[in-house]
């Protein structure tokens, strides 16, 4: 049985925050940019700098499963993951919500499809 793999992503609003959590996130928000997002098994965060306006964030995890239904799994650990790092840094949080893909079953780009024809040849 093959792995598969899956990316999960968990999505909420930060709460009440202080302004002391206000002025942290804010400094570490070019580490948090929306235009360094990507997939890893720890998680990685995303917010916008201005989150008086815009208080949302997004969690981007990568886990695998053997079978489909493992994706259930992944995302309750996603889930948990993403409630944890925040609970640890006394960040008040709401509306978590999570979507999930598995990329097995993801259809091919262009650049795959020619380079699996290739591959055949």
């Amino acid at each position: 049985m093959s792995t598969r793999t899956f990316r999960i992503t968990v999505r909420g609003s930060f709460g009440a925050l202080t302004e002391a959590q206000r002025a942290e996130l804010a400094a570490a928000a070019p580490q948090h940019d929306m235009l360094h997002a990507t997939f890893t098994a720890e998680g990685h965060l995303t917010y916008d700098a201005d989150l008086t306006a815009r208080p949302f964030f997004a969690f981007r995890f990568l886990d695998s499963g053997e079978a489909e239904e493992d994706i259930l799994d992944a995302t309750a650990r996603a889930e948990l993951a993403a409630e944890s790092w925040l609970a640890e840094r006394g960040y008040a949080f709401k509306g978590l919500k999570s979507q999930a893909q598995d990329l097995s079953l993801a259809p091919l780009s262009k650049r795959q499809r020619k380079a699996a024809a290739r591959a055949e040849n």
